[in-house]
């Protein structure tokens, strides 16, 4: 028995993670295979299986369902949000883990099933491995970990599974804060298990509709062609981008914002004058920009290149505008302990560093709590595949994250 409480409780809990490994990987298979791919966004039933498969830990998932008007209005099928709280004994914070299930469809040229969380050569493969079904197990499981140790732990920890994280996460952490279901101290949202996210870049998307006037392609005076002031618009995005490289941001990791024209739809036929062009854009702001004064700024180049073009009229819709994640008091806390304990289980200090991605983990900053992104996943996103084919995830990695996150949870909660 002496032996047992001088053991370092850190090594048991790696010892732990280590003899429930196969169970954690069985049960990321498990997470893998249902699909949610978002648009078209009916991810309900996957929060569905994920409260049944934790109610076999004695755990019970609060589902909150958001009502089906809003997921309509923003486009998806079925949402519900899942909260696993586990608290402990007062006089401790909350610290809450989240992962979103919703992914991007899987395309083609796949070698493995896009569903099948095929195992082959220490890596699993599917939709969702590395980002960020993956992290629904590294968080289950570390505070399981946390919990088998046995030892008096104040606080407490909160397990948010949401599912619209591909369409800026309103309605997934955003709603649970909105409704005030949640207000942890601290957040670990889904990351990579080589370096912390401490920033990210702010996204806004814009969706520019071009409306003249169809002709006949034999007498195209008799239109207004929407096309060739689309020309006008999409020559002012690009030629802004030399001046936006000129802006740095003084954060590791995030260089300069961009822009770009990532999707155009338009005209009727080869021979009739297009009478509507849409353009969607998207700009990413580096955290030190004022989003307000960006979206004023673009809108108004665009506005200025085809401003007195006759019988051309502009719809310029917001499609998303993220905030940028910027470090909070506290957002060091967590860095530090993650740093102490990836030295321990990797072997090396971690980086902590900005992104230019952008992740719903903004939503808690914007509630003044500080968050972070730690998970599971390689030291680049090229590696893993995410958002392409044969999306993988090394299972080393995802055993050393797990032990990470259960030492993180031991540090604020002992």
């Amino acid at each position: 028995m002496k032996e047992h409480m001088m053991s370092n409780p850190k090594e048991q809990l790696a010892q732990w993670i280590d003899a429930h490994f196969d169970e954690e990987v069985a049960f990321l298979q498990q997470v893998l295979r249902v699909p949610t791919d978002t648009p078209p966004g009916n991810n309900a039933p996957h929060a569905e299986l994920v409260a049944q498969l934790v109610e076999a830990y004695g755990w019970t998932a609060e589902k909150h369902a958001v009502p089906a008007q809003a997921v309509k209005d923003y486009g998806m099928e079925s949402i519900t949000n899942l909260i696993v709280r586990r608290p402990y004994q007062p006089g401790g914070p909350t610290v809450a883990l989240n992962a979103h299930g919703d992914v991007v469809p899987p395309g083609d040229n796949w070698t493995y099933p896009p569903y099948g969380g095929v195992i082959d050569s220490g890596y699993i493969y599917g939709r969702a491995a590395a980002v960020s079904k993956c992290d629904f197990a590294t968080y289950i499981f570390a505070t399981r970990a946390l919990e088998a140790l046995g030892v008096p732990l104040k606080g407490g920890v909160e397990l948010h599974f949401t599912y619209d994280e591909e369409f800026g996460g309103l309605l997934g952490p955003g709603w649970l804060l909105e409704q005030k279901l949640t207000k942890p101290d601290y957040v670990i949202a889904a990351g990579f298990s080589y370096n912390i996210v401490t920033a990210h870049n702010a996204c806004l998307q814009l969706e520019i509709t071009v409306n003249g006037k169809s002709g006949h392609g034999a007498m195209p005076e008799t239109g207004h062609d929407a096309l060739q002031a689309a020309t006008r618009i999409l020559n002012a995005i690009y030629n802004q981008l030399p001046e936006l490289k000129k802006i740095k941001s003084s954060i590791a990791g995030i260089d300069s914002p961009t822009m770009l024209v990532g999707r155009i739809d338009g005209g009727t036929n080869t021979n009739v004058v297009p009478g509507k062009v849409v353009l969607k854009m998207d700009r990413r702001m580096i955290p030190e920009e004022d989003p307000v004064a960006v979206e004023a700024q673009v809108r108004a180049l665009i506005e200025d290149a085809v401003r007195g073009q006759p019988g051309i009229t502009l719809d310029i819709k917001r499609l998303l505008l993220s905030h940028a994640l910027r470090e909070l008091p506290g957002t060091k806390k967590l860095v530090d302990s993650l740093q102490a304990n990836a030295q321990t289980v990797i072997g090396e200090t971690i980086p902590a560093q900005g992104t230019p991605l952008y992740a719903d983990a903004r939503l808690y900053g914007e509630h003044g709590i500080p968050a972070v992104l730690y998970g599971a996943g390689p030291r680049t996103v090229p590696e893993s595949n995410a958002k392409k084919a044969d999306e993988r995830l090394l299972l080393d990695d995802l055993r050393k994250a797990t032990k990470i996150v259960a030492s993180t949870l031991l540090d604020f909660l002992a």
